[in-house]
């Protein structure tokens, strides 16, 4: 590869990436221009630009795409009901195919040569990077340095940083990786690599612990529009207002921890803590509503669905065309999903305390057991009938001594 290179570095300001803008210089000879997104993170971007100038960058943008982040990006994800291995709501997965976008772009407004980016070699966001800028810009050569630099361990890469007076957070007491954005944290390395220790007090950033939540629970009721929140507690706001507020309010009542042990992409398994108060109690809400407003036939395979869409995202393959064609299946899936779920927050848990449509398949006449029962339940034995036939049939024809016991009491039966 060519020195004296302009390069386009998607930049958090972690550890990192500062580390790598002064290694590209040095061993490409290379103008570094930086790309932050801002996807609602608060604590990442204090003083961002300022430090990426600093480290060496001729330029660096900071854009704020969090509004594009949740209607283009988390509420499909949310829609579809996307949780990675039934538990995670991916906000890091969900904003590395926008801020590949975001690095696209600004590289090639910028001219520049190439794009880095700052994950590692047995990660999924190197995919999930490498992936969307092939499908938005083939052309465009992608550097990876933590690939092939000569550092093995996060305490070389700050005593780097200490020796070139890059300014980074990180410590070697306090290592923890940590990626936000408005969707979630995820927060991984130092004691977290053993799955057997309890995650450390200061290693969760914006949630009370369950146990110093607040002795009295709190209601919450979230309206939905096409399977779209747009209301909280009777009031509607604007899509990132209304994740800031579920945010705060699901923190303070310690809502929204997750501790998993996934299956990466590249086939190790790692053991990640998250935090998303937000996106645990909108998904939790919008199945609810899900369960009162979609047939049975549609409910089951979207709940399928979700598992492929889920595994869509975190794989990295966000720009597929597979992905675009499962959302034309939720977009029929939620014509119907609006309504009303309130919820209860207690003690680190979201509990149903209620839920209403106009577009709801629950009949109180049918379900009740009083004298307004409607149901027809002459009807059931003509049904259970045909239903079993296949079953019945089939075990007629087919004992193989699956049965034996019954058999030899059906015989002594039939012999008396």
């Amino acid at each position: 590869m060519k020195k004296n290179m302009k390069i386009a570095v998607a930049y958090s300001g972690g550890l990192d990436t500062s580390v790598m803008i002064k290694w590209l210089m040095e061993k490409y000879d290379a103008e570094i221009i930086t790309v932050t997104g801002n996807l609602g993170q608060t604590k990442e971007l204090n003083g961002v630009e300022e430090k990426a100038l600093k480290t060496g960058a001729t330029k660096a943008f900071v854009l704020d795409t969090t509004k594009e982040f949740v209607e283009h990006y988390v509420f499909p994800a949310l829609r579809a009901g996307a949780l990675y291995e039934h538990v995670y709501p991916m906000a890091t997965s969900l904003g590395r195919p926008l801020l590949a976008k975001l690095l696209v772009e600004t590289a090639l407004q910028e001219n520049a040569d190439a794009v880095a980016h700052g994950c590692t070699g047995k990660g999924n966001d190197q995919v999930r990077f490498e992936v969307s800028v092939a499908a938005l810009a083939p052309h465009l050569r992608v550097i990876a340095p933590l690939r092939e630099w000569e550092f093995t361990s996060r305490e070389e890469e700050i005593a780097y940083a200490k020796k070139h007076n890059i300014p980074v957070a990180a410590t070697v007491s306090s290592p923890y990786s940590i990626d936000e954005n408005i969707w979630g944290t995820s927060i991984e390395c130092g004691v977290l690599e053993d799955p057997m220790v309890e995650p450390p007090a200061d290693a969760y950033q914006r949630t009370v612990a369950p146990e110093a939540a607040p002795d009295t629970p709190e209601y919450v009721s979230i309206e939905f529009e096409a399977g779209v929140p747009t209301a909280v507690d009777g009031r509607h706001m604007d899509s990132v207002e209304l994740i800031h507020l579920l945010n705060e309010i699901g923190s303070a009542h310690g809502v929204g921890r997750i501790d998993l042990v996934e299956n990466r992409l590249v086939g190790i398994k790692s053991r990640e803590i998250y935090e998303a108060p937000a996106a645990t109690i909108l998904h939790f809400a919008h199945t609810e509503l899900e369960r009162l407003t979609l047939d049975k036939p549609t409910f089951d395979l979207k709940n399928e669905l979700a598992q492929k869409y889920a595994n869509l995202v975190y794989n990295g393959l966000w720009f597929s065309p597979l992905r675009n064609a499962l959302d034309a299946f939720v977009d029929v899936t939620q014509r119907n999903v609006t309504g009303t779920v309130t919820v209860k927050l207690f003690k680190g848990a979201v509990v149903i305390a209620g839920r209403a449509s106009e577009r709801s398949l629950y009949s109180p006449a049918l379900a009740t057991y009083t004298k307004e029962d409607s149901f027809d339940h002459a009807a059931s034995a003509g049904f259970i009938k045909i239903y079993g036939l296949p079953v019945k049939t089939y075990h007629q024809v087919n004992r193989n001594g699956v049965h034996t016991h019954i058999d030899e009491l059906i015989k002594a039966d039939s012999s008396e």
